[in-house]
Formats: structure tokens, C-alpha cells, sequence
């Protein structure tokens, strides 16, 4: 089995920086990208695409609530049809820098709140569906919840996605936080080794739970996000994807 390292990228704005993204850039295979409503502005867009080229790393759209006071970590209410714009108004601002460089989208992954309601509520989830039926690539989301059973039930590639710089319950659910603090990059990494060979991971509540993960998730703005990446790439290189 052959795994991907992503990571959040471009989420500084204006003069506030966020995250190592020229740091982390060598040790992940695909960069999902911030569209602007949680993070990101158009320099940050442009610049961090341009990044990734050089470094021959896959391009996704990282979109979001829009929430950019909250980071896209506060929940919201929001129909299907709106919710539907919301998200194709940010991947169009992406694909645009993507075309201007010459690099294709690779795939959708929804953000931070957005990223667990779509997880458990079904008109989120088709919302998003609306709009990668245009697209027509990969959306990452959790193994075993709406994520998987919608996109994949309406003819969209779906692929697994394991957290290794978060924690779990003892469902399997994800823990998103509004931040995240340092992790130790030995466990990180032992973690994303184990959800690749074995399918597990230790919960919160000290269960072995049964996770999938086709692509690792590493968060750059966790404080040693450029330790935790590294030791996840060095931990998973027999596994990664050509």
C-alpha cells in the first residue's frame, strides 16, 4: 500500500505569518491549499502554488467556513445551495492561480469545522458533493462517516484520511481543536506508521479503533510542524506514493 503526506498550507494573511510552509514543502507530497475564508489572501494563494511547483508537490483546495476571524474553527448554519457556493467560489480562486502556473487541482479537503460537519451532516456533504461533481477529483475525508458514504455513493473518488498530529475518541471520531499544540514527532510518527500497516490507532480513552488512511495529514500551524513533518516522511518512506 502506497500513502500521500499532506499538509494545510498558505494560511498566513496579509502581514500575519502562519505556519513554515517553505519548511514543510520538501516533506509532503500534496499542499492543500488555503482559498481565502479561513486563511490565505490572494499573495499567499499565488506564492504558496508557486511553491509547491518547485517542489513537485500536488495542489489541492483547502476551502472553508467563511470565518477568517475564527480560522474556520467556529460552526455555522448554512443550507446546501449556499454552502455549495461558498465552496466554489473558493476552489475557482485557487484554480485560477493553479492554471496561471500550469499545475492541475488534485483534490478538495475541506476545513477545520466544515471538515467534521460535513463528516455527520448529510446537506453538507452533498453540498460539497455539488461542487466536486464539476471538478471531478478526489475529496479527502474520514473512512466510515458521511464523507465516504455520500461522495463515493454519488461517483466520486474518495480518499481516506488519518490525522497523525490529532487525537481520536474511542468511536473513531476525529478531535478538531480551535489549536493545536506541539507533538512529539516520534509519536506522530509512530502513529501515521501504524494506521498505514496495521489500520489502528490508541484513542484518547486508551482503544484501539480501526481507522484507513490513503493520504497523513500533518497541520502546519502545530508549533514544531516541520519536526512532526519530517519524522512522519522519514517513518513512512518505504510507504509513500511515487
Amino acid at each position: 500500500m502506497t500513502v500521500d503526506i499532506n499538509c494545510d498550507m498558505g494560511e498566513s494573511f496579509g502581514l500575519y505569518k502562519m505556519g513554515d510552509d517553505e519548511g514543510i514543502m520538501p516533506f509532503v507530497t500534496e499542499a492543500n491549499v488555503a482559498c481565502g475564508f479561513h486563511a490565505s489572501d490572494p499573495n499567499h494563494m499565488r506564492s504558496t502554488v508557486e511553491l509547491a511547483k518547485r517542489h513537485g508537490v500536488k495542489v489541492g483546495a483547502h476551502f472553508s467556513l467563511p470565518d477568517l476571524p475564527g480560522f474556520g474553527r467556529r460552526e455555522m448554519k448554512i443550507g446546501r445551495e449556499e454552502m455549495a457556493n461558498i465552496v466554489a467560489y473558493q476552489i475557482g480562486a485557487l484554480k485560477a492561480f493553479l492554471d496561471m502556473a500550469d499545475v492541475p487541482l488534485s483534490h478538495l479537503k475541506p476545513h477545520g469545522v466544515l471538515y467534521g460537519m460535513a463528516a455527520r451532516q448529510e446537506h453538507i456533504a452533498h453540498a460539497i458533493a455539488d461542487v466536486g461533481e464539476h471538478f471531478r477529483v478526489p475529496i479527502f475525508g474520514l473512512a466510515g462517516t458521511l464523507h465516504e458514504e455520500i461522495y463515493s455513493a454519488r461517483g466520486l473518488e474518495f480518499r481516506a484520511e488519518f490525522f497523525a498530529d490529532l487525537d481520536y475518541d474511542d468511536d473513531g471520531n476525529l478531535l478538531i481543536t480551535r489549536e493545536h499544540d506541539a507533538v512529539p514527532p516520534e509519536l506522530a510518527a509512530s502513529k501515521a506508521v501504524r494506521a498505514v500497516t496495521d489500520g489502528l490507532v490508541r484513542s484518547t480513552g486508551g482503544k484501539d479503533v480501526a481507522v484507513r488512511a490513503e493520504t497523513i495529514c500533518c497541520h502546519s500551524d502545530t508549533p514544531n510542524a516541520v519536526d512532526v513533518v519530517q519524522a512522519v516522511r522519514a517513518a513512512l518512506s518505504p510507504h509513500l506514493a511515487a
